[in-house]
């Protein structure tokens, strides 16, 4: 069977702490952690369960003149205005805002953030 997962690469051994916060946030669970064969190479592969969507992390062991950048993002429908004011808040700890939480016009609330690690996350109550 052919499936599509979110792969989220990390640099500088931070994996382990994006993992951490995203089962956090969202009550998830971690399937799987691999750490890299060589010490202080932080997770080579982990596989995380976030309401239901399957999610691969690992940190690169080469290092790489790109990262994550908001033209990809993760896009969560949140069930209700509480989980949606949750995420915002553990999410947008030590990142930056795209678009404040709000209404505009085409969801009830709608935020669009970065995490302190550069993943970008529309949170969104339908």
């Amino acid at each position: 069977m052919t499936t599509i997962r979110p792969f989220l690469m990390f640099q500088g051994g931070v994996a382990r702490a994006a993992i951490d916060l995203y089962v956090t946030a969202f009550d998830g669970a971690v399937l799987s952690s691999v750490p890299h064969p060589e010490p202080g190479q932080g997770v080579m592969l982990a596989e995380l369960v976030l309401k239901g969507q399957h999610v691969l992390v690992s940190d690169s062991s080469v290092a790489h003149g790109f990262d994550f950048t908001p033209s990809s993002s993760l896009f969560v429908d949140c069930d209700d205005r509480a989980e949606l004011e949750h995420l915002v808040a553990t999410l947008g700890e030590g990142g930056s805002t795209m678009m404040p939480l709000g209404e505009y016009g085409f969801s009830t609330a709608f935020a669009w953030i970065a995490d302190a690690f550069g993943v970008s996350w529309q949170l969104n109550l339908p």
